[in-house]
């Protein structure tokens, strides 16, 4: 992940023959490839042109079915197909050289995600009936669906529960996945809750993003999507591009002035258009240091 004009953006690839992008990904070949991390660094530059600086292991993704509609390789049908997912920022969605690779906004994959200009419309229009028909007059569906969406006043929103509720979305027919992988037309309403990807790179995608938002209140990962120096309100929009969420300005910056995550340049930035805006780093002291001091996400409501 990376930003990419305000915003927080993925790197997709759309492979020749696929009518969907996907997630960068290759096979593993035990003959050539020494490490899982080498060989992810290999096929995702030779992809895309990108070469990846930090990564952490992420999830493995082995669920019976999880390989359709890819289920081929040449003309001989694959086994089980196993996935090791890696999560990797960069403070800058450089151009990439492959033609395949785009970077997209995370949104467009989940727009009910997005809730920086309040509750997104799709929410109510389509997700929450679709969801009432599907829950019925079961009591533990019903508490399940608002739960995870928030559709009653009894329910907030919990941002880092993206991979849940993408699953429950799979789980309804709504997802458009869903009725790919059963061979079925989705329904209408499928797009309009974000774009599919091949395989179940969306549900990789949830899981990546879902984990990125966690771990905001305990680690300083955010500094990985930032330039070496920044003003607050950078901070602050790369903080609401991760979660989606709006912060409250003054609260933010006393939040962070607390935790001691950050330190002043003496320095300027001229180029915001308007008055000059103090220039910040990430505190020396904190890079070596056991990273466990978050942010704390005064969310305006």
């Amino acid at each position: 992940m990376a930003p990419l004009e305000g915003d927080t953006a993925v790197l997709t690839v759309q492979r020749q023959g696929d009518s969907q992008a996907g997630l960068p990904s290759g096979p593993f070949d035990p003959s050539i490839d020494r490490t899982f991390e080498l060989a992810l660094r290999a096929f995702v530059t030779s992809q895309t042109g990108l070469g990846m600086g930090f990564v952490e292991q992420l999830y493995t993704f082995g669920d019976a079915g999880r390989e359709t509609p890819q289920a081929q390789l040449g003309t001989e049908k694959t086994g089980r197909v196993v996935s090791v997912g890696y999560l990797a920022l960069a403070p800058v969605a450089v151009e990439t050289t492959g033609e395949e690779a785009l970077w997209r906004a995370w949104g467009e994959f989940f727009p009910y995600e997005d809730w920086r200009k309040g509750r997104p419309a799709v929410i109510d229009e389509i997700i929450g009936p679709w969801l009432a028909h599907w829950t019925g007059d079961d009591h533990q569906r019903r508490a399940r669906a608002e739960a995870l969406f928030a559709l009653s006043d009894r329910s907030a929103w919990r941002d880092e529960r993206v991979l849940e509720r993408y699953e429950l979305l799979y789980e309804t027919g709504l997802a458009y996945e869903a009725a790919r992988d059963r061979g079925q037309a989705p329904p209408q309403e499928a797009r309009r809750v974000g774009l599919p990807l091949r395989s179940d790179h969306r549900r990789i995608m949830a899981t990546g993003l879902g984990r990125l938002r966690g771990k905001l209140r305990y680690r300083p990962v955010i500094f990985d999507l930032l330039p070496a120096e920044f003003t607050l309100s950078q901070l602050q929009r790369a903080v609401e591009a991760v979660t989606g969420q709006p912060m409250h300005k003054q609260n933010f910056r006393r939040g962070v002035e607390r935790a001691g995550l950050v330190e002043r340049t003496g320095r300027l930035d001229t180029a915001t258009g308007g008055r000059p805006a103090e220039l910040f780093r990430r505190r020396s002291e904190i890079a070596g240091e056991a990273q466990t001091l978050g942010l704390a996400l005064p969310i305006q409501r």
